[in-house]
């Protein structure tokens, strides 16, 4: 047998690709004595907006606050609903909780790991006030249909864009769409703040609503009582939140802007590669990619292994892969299958069987910038190396 060969270092699942001139403008608002909100965190809205096709972007410090605060904008109360897919992370549902409203979970498509839209429409009932669809990986959801089930039934589509950035969906940049579109900065993803999300929506009055609510219901542009122009004064509207973007945040978010098209390049060249090596492998379903109308933004590569083709698992192909020090992760467990919604709304695996069954086999491979050509065939060669191994 072919002794297995191992790098000498493990290969991150994730790193930012982040330089000097990060290191750069993080040091100029240091040293400009402005760290908090102010005018290099209105600077970064107004150039994301115009990024993304968006009349109006919030900055706040995390995809998390983004979606409470579009939920709060369109008056969501306890009781109500609003329809997410199970195949997602917590905070997709969790914003819904903190209202005392109803996350109604979905099943998602199999190809796509996308939310359903025939799903959609079966579970609105009259208290259902919001759609959240996520971009799996970086894939838009089917936003022409969900948007059409929305305008049947009154809804607000509130777009959970934490992978999408950037993403086209028919040619169109998500963040222009939706009522709402909100994005994650977080260290792990596309365009990074180290923590950070930004808020996008065309109307004016929502967004008048979450940049109070996003600094304790403080009336507008509060941050400028500490500036030459400002006023001690300021008035308290409504019992708001504490989910402002840091100056040193969006300084880091400007050059990381500025780098998005060649950062993404480079992570579809490397899907491309992945997909090349793996295609003629029937125990390995690579990632499929987005229609040709669309932009992958390749947040993930979801690699999923058809189980029946191996004489191992899913946790033994991921201890073989650490055991040649390549990084991987899970994207996601289903929240059905978490104890909180399995305890409150009484799911079961079997209620969502889609979701459940591409969970067990899926696998997410690195996928970012800073890989080197050597990284990426690393990956390839230990993937392939395993599958041939433990090949039924």
């Amino acid at each position: 047998m072919t002794k297995m060969r191992v790098r000498e270092s493990l290969l991150p699942f994730a790193l930012p690709d982040v330089d000097d001139a990060e290191i750069a403008e993080v040091a100029s608002v240091i040293r400009s004595g402005w760290l908090t909100s102010g005018s290099k965190a209105a600077q970064f809205e107004s150039e994301f907006a115009a990024f993304v096709g968006a009349k109006h972007a919030v900055a706040v410090n995390s995809c998390t606050a983004a979606m409470h605060l579009a939920l709060e904008a369109i008056g969501l109360r306890a009781q109500d609903e609003v329809i997410v897919p199970t195949y997602t992370f917590a905070a997709t549902a969790e914003v819904v909780r903190y209202f005392g409203a109803k996350p109604v979970l979905v099943d998602v498509d199999p190809v796509s790991l996308c939310i359903d839209p025939a799903k959609v429409e079966a579970a609105i009932t009259p208290r259902t006030r919001a759609i959240v669809p996520v971009h799996m990986g970086g894939r838009s959801a089917e936003m022409d249909e969900i948007g059409a089930t929305a305008s049947r039934h009154d809804l607000r589509v509130i777009e959970d864009a934490a992978h999408a950035f950037p993403t086209k969906y028919r040619g169109r940049m998500i963040g222009s769409i939706s009522d709402f579109t909100c994005f994650s900065f977080y260290a792990t993803k596309t365009l990074t703040t180290g923590e950070g999300g930004m808020i996008c929506t065309d109307n004016e009055k929502w967004a008048d609503r979450c940049r109070v609510m996003c600094l304790h219901g403080i009336s507008h542009q509060a941050w400028k009582r500490y500036t030459a122009e400002g006023s001690w004064y300021y008035e308290i509207v409504a019992p708001g939140f504490k989910y402002n973007m840091t100056d040193i945040a969006a300084a880091m978010g400007l050059v990381q802007l500025h780098k998005a098209g060649r950062m993404r390049e480079q992570r579809e060249r490397i899907a491309r590669r992945y997909t090349t090596a793996f295609r003629g492998l029937p125990e390995l379903e690579p990632a499929p990619e987005a229609p040709a109308q669309d932009q992958h933004a390749w947040h993930l590569y979801a690699l999923r292994l058809n189980l029946d083709s191996f004489t191992i698992d899913r946790a033994r192909f991921f201890d073989e892969l650490k055991d040649r020090k390549i990084g991987a992760s899970v994207h996601f467990i289903p929240l059905h299958l978490h104890p909180y919604y399995r305890e409150t709304y009484g799911y079961k695996p079997d209620h969502f069987p889609v979701a459940s069954r591409e969970y067990q086999r899926e696998v997410s491979l690195p996928i970012y910038s800073k890989m080197t050509d050597d990284d990426v065939q690393d990956v390839i060669d230990a993937v392939t190396e395993i599958a041939r191994q433990y090949l039924r």
